[in-house]
């Protein structure tokens, strides 16, 4: 389960402190009643990301991100039918979990510091369980013209699509890719049909996410060795108070990431994953350990 040793990163030294202390807060706290106590719950995912999260006919759902919600619940207890999922929109999941529209989000959610932190303190106020996958920032071209994207340069004047409310929309605007021209939409399906139609040169997201689009969309390839930023970790997520089902499902999720089903999971739902970055994506128990339930450690990576 060993990494290469170079993605670990931005968002880990002083991880044991920060769940030290963390701990310690959410145990002066009185905590709501127990998401997990009716055996019942209601997941927020997306619709629209075929290997990650996909709804492919109504009330159907699947993707990697299902199944390690499944799983992960399974492990305390929950059992999981498809009629617990619900779509959401990447700008919107914030707010289905505070406006109690869905209990937790399995939507390749990134896990940073503003979203860590708490409403008190102008964050997101949620608490994720994770990272259950870890990926960089990448471009998706149109298959025949793969060869010409080797470098950021190449993308220079080109218009890259992006949708609202994702780290990576926010990473293209900083100031080192100001010579990439962007466009939001509102969901990856968007820009899809943007890209196979030529009103676009390439989308940008995360490149698992990628990987599962040129699954579906043969036309399409992944520019493999174009990256940007640091790595996005994944983390199922919750609204702030419910500290100890946060901690349930850690160790549920340390369970899974440490046996074979997480291997055969991913690659049963994103094959075109190479081997490399499969390893990279796959948590240690340090990282789960380091940024799962906390209120944000001090160099978590920060939204852009």
């Amino acid at each position: 389960m060993g990494k290469t040793g170079h993605r670990h990163r931005t968002i880990r030294t002083g991880a044991v402190a920060a769940a030290l202390a963390g701990a310690s807060l959410a145990g002066c706290s009185s905590e709501p009643s127990s998401l997990l106590a009716e055996g019942k719950i209601e997941i927020g995912s997306k619709g629209d990301q075929p290997g990650t999260s996909y709804s492919p006919h109504d009330g159907e759902f699947n993707g990697f991100d299902i199944t390690v919600a499944r799983e992960v619940l399974n492990r305390v207890g929950v059992k999981v039918k498809s009629s617990d999922f619900e779509g959401v929109l990447s700008k919107n999941r914030a707010r289905a979990l505070h406006d109690g529209d869905v209990q937790l989000v399995a939507a390749t959610y990134s896990i940073t510091e503003q979203r860590m932190k708490p409403t008190s303190e102008g964050g997101d106020g949620l608490d994720f369980v994770g990272p259950y996958a870890s990926t960089r920032q990448g471009i998706l071209v149109r298959a025949g013209d793969v060869g010409r994207y080797k470098d950021h340069s190449d993308l220079n004047g080109r218009l890259v699509c992006v949708w609202e409310g994702t780290t990576s929309a926010a990473e293209l605007k900083k100031p080192a890719y100001s010579l990439i021209r962007t466009v939001d939409m509102t969901d990856a399906q968007e820009c899809v049909k943007a890209l196979k139609e030529k009103r676009v040169d390439a989308l940008s997201t995360d490149q698992l996410i990628l990987y599962g689009f040129m699954k579906e969309e043969p036309g399409l390839s992944v520019a493999h060795a174009l990256t940007f930023g640091p790595f996005n970790d994944y983390g199922i997520a919750m609204a702030k108070g419910h500290r100890e089902d946060c901690e349930k499902l850690r160790k549920a999720l340390l369970d899974y990431a440490q046996s074979n089903d997480w291997d055969r999971d991913f690659q049963i739902n994103l094959p075109l994953v190479p081997k490399k970055d499969r390893d990279e994506a796959r948590p240690t128990d340090d990282e789960i350990e380091g940024i799962s339930c906390l209120d944000g450690p001090s160099n978590a990576k920060m939204d852009g």
